[in-house]
């Protein structure tokens, strides 16, 4: 056989016994990799658990798709484009980069997407409302033609009310997405000055949901154990009444009644408790009336009962979940796939990480640089396990910063409201080792006092910095001393008068795995030769933390990282998640043991 016909037959068949024909090369496939290419309608599962309606129809799939530098520009346009020409299919919501996507082309920039939906006839004369999950960055929606709506952030969920737009019978959409990777938006690992694959476009789920004139459009829940109650916020549209009905599974354990818009609390009494020991959920059912009692609108929520605040143990300041220390042991989650980039392959891909996490024993994650579907916190609540929210980072903060810094802020805020109602979120994390940073104290007081109800460590890593520019430091307020120590944990931060000390980033410790590596020059921090050298170095380690919490006021503790990210080989899993590279049972066991440790720091009762 030539040369020739090797390298084509090779670039055809990738997978282990030439199992699967794909039209682009899977670089390094996961077992979700052929159920993604295989699924008609990717991601079917209702994706906004926390205000859930029961008629819903998923727009996720094939479209039409043209994209490149030298497409029509995509940003802001006036009409769009006439699909004329070489027309592309694109499998939503996975962005152009990746191979899920069907494109695999890198930085398109401009990018156009199409396809057809013909209302339900069920949906009767009902509002129609499209959402996106998110896109990366700047988004625009055409219905028949007709400029719908526009929206900046790829980060946080946007929706528009179509209803004006559509027509009898079959309706064109089209978006156009504009997103130059330029580092002048939030952007984090996903930028110019980002370690990983570019990714662009829409990368998370969208639908359509009918709804009546007036409509339940957000709501806002918080809970207050101390006071067992929670307080409720719900916005409508039209105005109206709220009914609201708090259950343990079928049993209503408080109801009430007020206007929307306007605050009100249901009283929880004997509240049980959210933890990542027993992830507690109480079911919520919101109903909206008009005047004269007529039902409008009824969703499905949930909530879970929990506080974190700072307090004293022994005289050191440390994190109380329920008024009680937990060490926070957890994984730097990075979030990203080597068939989906920023998109998990499926839903069961994406509990796969949380659930992981959790049977080995971690209590915590960190989720670095990026957010996830709103599915991805719903698994969290259920699962329990604690999250510690990135701000994705933004590179050129120092120019135009009218603008760059505007759009930094308003996206933060934007992503705060957005996952506002998860009980496991409980820390929000605006700057990363002085990566972008800018008014670094002012913006950790803002989000403090924005979302009083969590806690806020504002410069993560604060003794690490880019070389690029002069480092920003300890902001000197939030809530956390956090230093990055790699591989650590030695000269780890010590708590001050006011605030925990937290190792944000420890570890990085690698270990090569023939076969299941991203095709580059792979590295870590530090390399062990086998699983169990490597399981060996992490239990020492750990011992280490141990020691750090007991007598220096250590409460947090962050090792690097879930999952191989493409050239970095110091996960916990290999990048396509199909080798544990630790024993870990032996993990999960000193996991558990530190943990339980930090337990007998509190205070006994008699």
């Amino acid at each position: 056989m030539n040369i020739f016909r090797k390298s084509l037959l090779y670039s055809l068949f990738y997978f282990v016994g030439c199992q699967a024909l794909l039209a682009q090369v899977a670089k390094l496939p996961t077992r979700w990799t052929r159920e993604a290419l295989d699924t008609k309608i990717p991601f079917s599962e209702y994706p906004r658990p926390q205000l859930q309606r029961n008629q819903w129809m998923c727009l996720n799939g094939q479209w039409d798709y043209i994209g490149g530098k030298d497409v029509a520009n995509a940003l802001n346009p006036i009409k769009p484009i006439a699909f004329d020409g070489k027309i592309e299919k694109i499998r939503v919501p996975y962005c152009p980069e990746s191979v899920l996507s069907g494109i695999q082309r890198a930085q398109e920039i401009n990018l156009w997407y199409r396809r057809t939906v013909e209302v339900p006839s069920d949906w009767g004369n009902k509002q129609v409302l499209i959402h996106f999950g998110a896109v990366d960055h700047n988004a625009t929606l055409f219905v028949n033609g007709q400029k719908a709506g526009t929206h900046s952030g790829g980060y946080d969920s946007f929706s528009f009310d179509i209803s004006s737009f559509l027509k009898k019978g079959e309706n064109t959409l089209v978006v156009a997405a504009y997103d130059p990777n330029d580092g002048k938006a939030p952007s984090g690992k996903n930028g110019p000055r980002g370690d990983y694959t570019f990714s662009s476009g829409i990368w998370q789920t969208v639908w359509l949901e009918p709804v009546n004139k007036n409509y339940i459009k957000s709501i806002r829940l918080l809970p207050d154990p101390a006071n067992s109650r929670l307080k409720v916020e719900v916005n409508s549209e039209g105005g109206g009444n709220i009914t609201a009905i708090a259950l343990n599974g079928k049993k209503v354990v408080a109801q009430a009644k007020a206007a929307a818009g306007t605050v009100f609390y249901l009283p929880i009494e004997n509240p049980v408790l959210w933890s990542p020991d027993k992830p507690f959920l109480y079911d919520l059912k919101l109903s909206l009336s008009g005047n004269n009692g007529t039902v409008t609108d009824e969703v499905k929520s949930y909530f879970g009962m929990r506080d974190i605040k700072l307090g004293k143990v022994n005289g050191t300041v440390r994190p109380l979940l329920n008024g009680k220390f937990v060490v926070q042991l957890g994984l730097l989650d990075q979030g990203y796939w080597p068939d989906g980039v920023l998109t998990a392959p499926t839903d069961e891909a994406l509990k796969y990480d949380i659930q992981f996490t959790k049977d080995a024993g971690y209590n915590l994650i960190r989720k670095h640089m990026k957010t996830e579907p709103q599915r991805f916190y719903y698994w969290a609540d259920k699962l329990g396990l604690l999250v510690w929210q990135d701000m994705p980072a933004i590179w050129y903060q120092d120019e135009d910063t009218l603008r760059t810094r505007k759009v930094f802020r308003q996206e933060l805020k934007a992503i705060i409201d957005d996952h506002y109602n998860s009980p496991s979120i409980i820390a929000w994390v605006p700057f990363n080792e002085n990566w972008g940073a800018f008014d670094v104290k002012n913006i950790t007081d803002w989000v403090k006092k924005y979302d009083t109800s969590r806690l806020v460590n504002g410069n993560s890593g604060f003794n690490n910095n880019p070389s690029y520019q002069k480092p920003y430091g300890d902001p000197g307020n939030g809530d956390f001393v956090d230093t990055h120590i790699y591989v650590g944990p030695y000269k780890a931060s010590v708590p001050d008068e006011r605030r925990a000390a937290s190792l944000g980033e420890f570890g990085g410790v690698g270990l090569f795995t023939r076969d299941h590596m991203w095709p580059v020059e792979n590295n870590a921090y530090d390399y062990e030769p086998t699983r169990t050298a490597l399981t060996d170095r992490y239990v020492f380690l750990l011992d280490q933390v141990e020691q750090l919490m007991k007598y220096k006021g250590l409460s947090v503790a962050i090792y690097t990282q879930t999952t191989d990210v493409e050239h970095e080989v110091n996960g916990l899993l290999t990048y396509d998640r199909a080798v544990e590279k630790m024993e870990n049972d032996r993990i999960k066991a000193v996991n558990e043991a530190v943990i339980r440790e930090g337990d007998k720091l509190n205070p006994q009762l008699e």
